[in-house]
C-alpha cells in the first residue's frame, strides 16, 4: 500500500481531533488537514451538560491546547464546512468551493440534535444542546424562578434538569415513556433516577407527548400536551436525542445502513468504509463489532476518543479490529455512574449488587449467563474488574455477582 502524503479529516470534534493528533504521535510526517464546522478549536462534549452548564467551569475540556495543532504541524481549519466528497477523485469540496485532494480521508462528522416538527419550535427561548455555544446560551438563561420544560427524559434531559435545579430554575420533564432512561436501564433502575430528580424538585410528566409550543411576542410561553394540558414555560429544551450526520457519505455514494438506530456509515471491523481510502469514526460509524457480531453505533465520549485513535492506525494502513466495549458516564446531583458494555434491558437479566434505594450499587445485565453490561453507581472501587467482566462477557452465576468477591471472578 502506498504511503499517504496527505490525510484529510472531516470533522473537528473529539474523534477527528484525536485521530489527527494520534497520526503525529504515530510518526506520520505527511500533511494532516483537520476541517471543522464550528469556530472553536476541538473540544469534548460531556462538559456541555455537566461542568459548563452547572457553572463549575467557564470553558469546555479542550482536546488539546490552543497552540498544539500548529506545533504538531496539523492544519486546523475551523469555520469550514465540507459540502462534498468525491471518492473517485479523492477530493473534498468546502462551502466556499475550495477543493482539497487527499490520499486518505477520515469522516468524523458527528451528530446533530434531533428536533420535533412542532408548531412554535422556532420561538425564542426554545433551546437545543449540542455545541459549546448552545451550552453557554442555555446556562445564561437558567435563572432562579424561571420555568424550564424539558422534552425528553434521556441522559441529556436528566443532566440538564440537574443543572437547572442547581441554578434555581423550576423544572418539568416530560416524555412519552413511562420512566426516564427506561430504554437503557430498564424499569427497576430507571425508578432510581425518577425518584432522585423528584427529591430535588423536578416535576415529571411521563407517558405523554407534546402537541405544540405556544408563544407570545415571538417568545415561548407554554407547552401544550397531547391530552390538552398546558405547562407554563419561560424556556424549553428539546432533548430528544441526536441524529448522525450522514449526508456527506450518502451524497458520495459511501454505503450507509438503517440497521442501527438512527442509521450510520457502514464500516468494517477496522473502521474502513466502502470507499477506498476512506475511514469513518465516532457518532456516524456503524461498526462491524467483533465482540458483538453485529453492527454497533455509539454516540458517547469514550467511543469518539478511542475510535479516533484507532482510525489513525487504519489510515496508516493497519488492519487491526476495533474491539473496545462501549463506555459512558453521567453525573446528576450527588449521583455519579459509569456504564460499560451493551445491554438490552427488555431481554437481559438484571442482577443488582447492593441496594438501589441507597444510590450506591452495581447493576449487571446478563444474557445467557454472561455479563453483557455493568453500571457502577456511587461505587468506584471495581472499575477495572467490571471492565474485564464486560470485555470477556464472563459467565458468572448471578448469586456470585450479588454477594461474591468481584476480583475473584476473573
Amino acid at each position: 500500500m502506498t504511503e499517504p502524503q496527505r490525510i484529510v479529516v472531516v470533522g473537528a470534534g473529539l474523534a477527528g481531533a484525536t485521530a489527527a493528533i494520534t497520526l503525529r504521535e504515530r510518526g506520520f510526517d505527511g500533511e494532516v488537514v483537520l476541517l471543522g464546522r464550528e469556530p472553536h478549536r476541538p473540544y469534548e462534549l460531556p462538559d456541555l451538560s455537566k461542568a459548563l452548564l452547572l457553572g463549575d467551569a467557564d470553558a469546555p475540556t479542550w482536546v488539546a491546547g490552543e497552540s498544539a495543532y500548529a506545533e504538531r504541524g496539523i492544519d486546523l481549519r475551523t469555520g469550514t464546512e465540507v459540502r462534498e466528497v468525491r471518492p473517485a477523485d479523492r477530493v473534498v469540496v468546502d462551502d466556499r468551493g475550495g477543493e482539497l485532494r487527499y490520499d486518505r480521508l477520515l469522516l468524523a462528522t458527528g451528530s446533530r440534535p434531533r428536533t420535533l416538527p412542532l408548531p412554535g419550535a422556532d420561538l425564542a427561548g426554545v433551546h437545543l444542546l449540542r455545541t459549546l455555544d448552545d451550552s453557554l446560551a442555555l446556562r445564561e438563561a437558567l435563572r432562579p424562578g424561571r420555568r424550564l420544560v424539558i422534552v425528553g427524559a434521556g441522559w441529556i434531559g436528566c443532566e440538564v434538569a440537574a443543572a437547572a435545579r442547581r441554578h434555581g430554575t423550576e423544572v418539568t420533564v416530560l416524555d412519552v415513556a413511562a420512566l426516564p432512561l427506561r430504554n437503557v436501564l430498564g424499569e427497576r433502575i430507571a425508578t432510581v433516577f425518577r425518584d432522585l430528580h423528584a427529591e430535588h424538585g423536578v416535576a415529571w410528566r411521563l407517558g405523554t407527548g407534546v402537541r405544540e409550543l405556544a408563544g407570545e411576542d415571538g417568545r415561548v410561553r407554554a407547552v401544550r400536551l397531547v391530552g390538552g394540558d398546558e405547562l407554563p414555560a419561560d424556556l424549553v429544551l428539546l432533548g430528544v436525542g441526536a441524529a448522525p450526520r450522514l449526508e456527506l457519505a450518502e451524497r458520495a455514494g459511501i454505503r450507509t445502513t438503517g440497521d442501527v438506530p438512527g442509521g450510520g456509515v457502514t464500516v468494517d471491523a477496522a473502521l474502513r468504509t466502502s470507499a477506498p481510502g476512506v475511514v469513518a469514526a465516532g457518532d456516524i460509524a456503524a461498526h462491524d463489532h467483533p465482540r458483538y457480531g453485529h453492527q454497533v453505533r455509539v454516540e458517547h465520549w469514550a467511543n469518539a476518543k478511542d475510535q479516533g485513535a484507532h482510525a489513525a492506525g487504519t489510515l496508516l494502513g493497519e488492519d487491526t479490529p476495533y474491539r473496545a466495549s462501549p463506555f459512558f458516564f453521567s453525573d446528576q446531583y450527588d449521583l455519579g455512574l459509569e456504564y460499560r458494555g451493551l445491554a438490552d434491558p427488555d431481554r437481559d437479566e438484571l442482577v443488582v449488587r447492593g441496594d438501589p434505594a441507597s444510590r450506591e450499587f452495581i447493576a449487571f445485565w446478563l444474557r445467557d449467563g454472561s455479563v453483557r453490561a455493568a453500571m457502577n453507581v456511587n461505587s468506584w472501587d471495581h472499575g477495572d474488574t467490571l471492565q474485564a467482566l464486560v470485555d470477556r462477557q464472563a459467565a458468572v452465576p448471578a448469586d456470585r455477582l450479588r454477594t461474591g468477591d468481584l476480583a475473584s471472578l476473573l
